[in-house]
């Protein structure tokens, strides 16, 4: 190992006192600041990663690794050298290996200098160091793999020239088996195997920051191989021409041969070792987690997880399969036989692509492709079904991958978060089917109802009362024991009265305010120390009391589809009578029904649904009392309260934007909370641009034109200003608060509940009532408003949590006042004279207040809701050219952290194009640039400056040894 290393340090030494390694690296560093800042717009771009770095790397390193090897042989032979270092007594293998090391090394110090990118994306953004580091293992395993192959051509000819032209040939070849040009033409598994053969293919591979022993051995095959096969050709160069070969050239040939075919040999055997690798990704976006072990151990019956892919589709497409069978196949493993994997292309399956089409609704999709000869339309497969009983859930592409625009006509594509949708799609069929069978099934502890009945009742509720004990009999009786329940009457017994509203909140109810003949009729499960409250049917009989009694009993199986209801504003009448646009929230509302059920509710009943685990309340306006009383007996039950509101209401039509105040009917009940709405909007400097319409002045001649420009109005809020000890917020990263109104707290209100801040802006965001949110650039600079005095960090988002107190404590309940105020049709004169007619009589409306939640019980308050909206979404999709879906993440996260299905929190993961740059001007962006141009220069005359050193030293030393001799003689 010393003699490697001695002749390595030689062979250095060369490079270094020559311009060749200065030319070397100073060419790479040229070329990957080049791609980086220039062709692949890296601040355009607007992603914190570094894939433009290492995305052009196997084509650079083509040439870079061809022309480092191309004299490092060829000269020897040329210059006549190579007799001589033939004959040291150093063996050839290691003259190559030593060689080869020095190249090696070379790679390295260029590839070392290029680590201020990846730490300047670090500062701009929340950069995934995962695949930085599997790119830089890939750009040092590619590398040796073309210095083993340029080592070999060198060997071979005495032309220096001719050796750069034949490695560069040999590497092209390598790189384009498994590049896109070639794989397009022979399908999906023809495209696999060439993609196993390619050197860019595999490069990919492990750039996306997954370590495989597979794609690590096969470049360890080839610079063996080569290596091999240079000592070889060196060795060959000892024996005489012309000549019978020895037993021992024959010997060597066979075991070169020998040796060859195994380090090809093994990348087959290789090939079916799916488990040897490492997922560096953050949140380990590559591989199955703990969570999805979980839901596959919940299984009781087969999972079937089929794939249509087709032979022929979309290029962009095809490189994806084989990461998705990979890890399908994880799948498959950690089922241990409960999970069932089938891969299918249905041009030859016709009886499977018709099953798709009318069980599952697969139908192929038509994508347009263009070659350099032709354009076309080629109908294929990219979907997914995962099938558990009788239930099913379909994946198409568009679930699966996001896309990132980059210019025009280029598109860069990549899973999205694969295990997170396949997952997210085992847990519904898992919920649904479980949900449909055994009501008692989930249920990890046993369930008690307490039903707090008066024993005197008003009609219709004595006949109620006899339902609910037949319905609580059939309920104990089909349980195994994992239920039971206890009827007691607060009326007659004052101390349990007392126990019952201090422990409940549970307070006599009344039927009628002209009669105030009160009674108990409530009805509470228990489970280890947990409590849920079960509303009374608004009908009244027994079919809706089991619909509510079930819906309870379910909250406690966590094996369940949980239930949210949704409110959303009611569509406002508009100009000349026509109706104003509603806010629309259909990505929000599909993306929760991938794993919730919903139920749209508009609360003017009083009451909410009884079957909902979770209120949604989404852009409030003018609530009345029913409204409000809906929303305050939900939390004063134990439930969780999520509301989004702001005091503005933003309209973005006839191209410009406007606000007005509006008021969303919570404002006194929120301050019941020690919760105060403030009524101005937040802006931030540090914010989300907006494609803003602008008007320039052209000579007196207004031309209006669109700009992407910053906007104050919309806070970028960064990790910093995320709650990290919170499972709602901690795995955003990044989100963005478009028209959002602070939240500030009472303290001495709020006592006794704990509040959790969040979302907040930065420190130098102000706030302002004013309903012009056009920016004036011309007279306010570039943030186009006036900063405001009241500088500081606003709240935007909160969850309190605890024991809440009903803002309608001491009230009547407004469902007896609203009934109170109607005459029953029977007592009105127009009854009377139709004898015929049968009067519409209401019934009865039994409502009282519940002045105290238990301390399950959560209010998740957020500033804004237009941040939910498709509109904000759309923009910021815009601004970013990919698909933006961080408030929806919010919101599936505070859902799932509310309803304690945690599981799936610390699995949704990043998506790679959602990791988004800090916001820059200009200046910064420049700064940023040349700071790297600088450090780049550094680097190669810091490296400049040590050789110097060195060569000097060196100098030195020969001189003291020299004057020793002389001393000596």
């Amino acid at each position: 190992m010393s003699d490697i290393l001695r002749i390595a340090r030689k062979e250095l030494a060369a490079f270094f006192g020559s311009p060749v390694a200065y030319i070397f690296i100073g060419s790479f560093l040229a070329v990957c600041l080049f791609v980086f800042f220039w062709v692949s717009a890296f601040f355009a771009r607007n992603i914190a990663d570094t894939r433009p770095l290492f995305e052009w790397m196997p084509v650079l390193l083509i040439f870079l690794c061809s022309a480092l090897t191309m004299r490092l042989w060829s000269e020897e032979q040329r210059a006549g050298t190579l007799e001589t270092l033939l004959t040291l007594p150093v063996s050839t293998w290691r003259l190559v290996a030593a060689k080869f090391l020095a190249g090696l090394t070379l790679v390295a110090i260029a590839l070392a200098l290029t680590l201020p990118l990846p730490l300047t994306v670090a500062a701009l953004g929340p950069l995934d160091w995962g695949p930085v580091i599997g790119a830089y293992v890939a750009t040092l395993m590619l590398a040796a793999a073309y210095l083993a192959i340029g080592l070999f051509v060198s060997s071979r000819t005495d032309n220096p020239i001719v050796a750069l032209i034949g490695s560069v040939l040999v590497c092209a070849v390598f790189y384009l088996l498994g590049s896109e040009a070639l794989t397009n033409l022979f399908g999906n598994r023809g495209g696999e195997v060439l993609r196993l053969l390619g050197s860019g293919s595999r490069f990919d591979s492990i750039t996306r920051g997954v370590i495989d022993l597979r794609d690590l051995y096969y470049y360890l095959s080839i610079v063996g191989t080569f290596l091999a096969l240079t000592v070889y050709s060196l060795e060959r160069l000892r024996w005489a021409p012309d000549t019978d070969r020895p037993e021992g050239h024959r010997r060597l040939t066979l075991i070169t041969g020998l040796a060859v075919a195994n380090l090809l040999a093994a990348n087959l055997w290789l090939n079916s070792v799916d488990g040897a690798r490492t997922d560096l990704t953050q949140g380990r976006v590559y591989s199955i987690s703990d969570t999805t072990r979980t839901y596959i151990g919940q299984l009781q019956e087969p999972l079937l997880i089929r794939g249509y892919f087709s032979a022929q589709t979309h290029p962009l497409l095809a490189p994806l399969v084989p990461q998705m069978r990979d890890l399908l196949k994880e799948y498959q493993i950690a089922g241990g036989g409960r999970v069932r994997v089938e891969f299918v292309d249905p041009a030859d399956h016709p009886d499977l692509e018709r099953e798709a089409g009318e069980q599952y609704g697969i139908h192929p999709v038509a994508f347009q492709t263009a070659s350099k000869y032709q354009t076309g339309v080629v109908n294929s497969y990219f979907d997914l079904v995962v099938k558990y009983g009788d239930q099913f859930e379909h994946l198409g592409f568009q679930d699966l991958i996001e896309v990132k625009v980059r210019g025009e006509t280029d598109l860069d594509v990549r899973l999205r978060n694969p295990e997170y949708d396949l997952t997210c799609a085992i847990k519904k069929v898992l919920y649904s089917y479980q949900g449909g069978g055994d009501l008692f099934a989930g249920l990890k502890a046993p369930v008690k109802l307490h039903a707090f009945v008066s024993a005197q009742l008003p009609a219709p509720l004595p006949t109620l009362r006899t339902d609910l004990e037949a319905l609580l009999g059939e309920l104990q009786a089909k349980s195994n024991g994992r239920f039971s329940f206890e009827i007691q009457d607060p009326g007659a017994d004052k101390a349990l009265a007392r126990q019952v509203e201090e422990r409940y909140g549970f307070k006599p109810l009344v039927v009628d305010l002209l009669k105030p003949t009160s009674f108990y009729f409530y009805l509470a499960l228990e489970s280890n120390e947990r409590t849920e409250s079960v509303p009374l049917p608004e009908s009244l009989d027994k079919a809706g009391l089991a619909r509510a009694i079930e819906a309870g009993i379910k909250r406690f199986a966590p094996g369940v589809l949980r239930t949210l209801a949704v409110y959303t504003p009611p569509q406002a009448p508009g100009e000349f009578g026509l109706p104003s646009a509603r806010p629309a929230y259909g990505q929000l509302e599909q993306r929760l029904r991938d794993g919730f059920t919903l139920q749209e509710t508009d609360l003017k009943s009083g009451q909410v649904p009884g079957d909902a685990d979770l209120l949604l309340v989404l852009g409030p306006e003018n609530l009345d009392q029913k409204q409000q009383f809906a929303i305050d007996q939900f939390l004063m039950q134990g439930g969780t309260a999520l509301v989004a509101a702001a005091t503005f209401k933003v309209d973005l039509g006839r191209g410009a934007i406007n606000a007005r105040p509006q008021a969303t009917g919570l404002e006194d009940w929120l301050a019941t909370h020690g919760l105060t709405l403030g009524k101005s909007l937040v802006l931030d400097p540090q914010n989300t641009p907006f494609p803003i319409p602008v008007q320039r002045n052209l000579s007196g001649y207004l031309v209006e034109e669109v700009q992407t420009l910053d906007y104050p109005y919309f806070p970028d809020v960064r990790e910093s200003g995320l709650a990290n000890d919170s499972g709602i917020t901690s795995n955003l990263g990044q989100i963005t608060m478009n028209w959002s109104s602070p939240l500030q707290v009472d303290q001495e209100r709020a006592k006794g509940r704990t509040v959790t801040t969040l979302i907040h802006s930065s420190r130098a965001a102000w706030t302002s009532d004013s309903a012009n949110i056009q920016p004036d650039f011309k007279a306010h600079g570039d943030l186009g408003f006036a900063r405001g005095k009241d500088r500081g960090t606003k709240v935007l988002g909160l969850v309190m949590e605890g024991r809440f107190n009903s803002a309608f404590t001491g009230k009547p309940s407004p469902l007896l006042a609203a009934a109170g105020d109607k005459k029953p049709e029977a007592d009105q004169p127009d009854a009377a004279a139709k004898p015929d007619s049968k009067p519409d009589v209401k019934p009865a409306v039994v409502s009282g207040v519940i002045e105290s939640s238990p301390t399950s019980a959560r209010l998740i308050l957020l500033g804004s809701a237009s941040f939910l909206t498709d509109t904000a979404i759309g923009l910021a999709s815009e601004a970013t050219q990919t698909s933006y879906d961080k408030p929806i993440d919010l919101i599936q996260n505070a859902v799932e952290w509310s309803l304690e299905d945690r599981g799936l929190l610390g699995l949704r993961g990043h998506g790679q194009f959602s990791r988004l740059l800090v916001p820059l001007s200009r200046q910064g962006r420049i700064f940023y640039e040349y700071l790297n141009y600088a450090l780049a220069l550094g680097g190669v005359g810091l490296l400049y400056w040590l050789a110097r050193r060195a060569r000097t030293r060196r100098d030195q030393a020969q001189a003291r040894y020299l004057t020793n001799l002389e001393g000596r003689a």
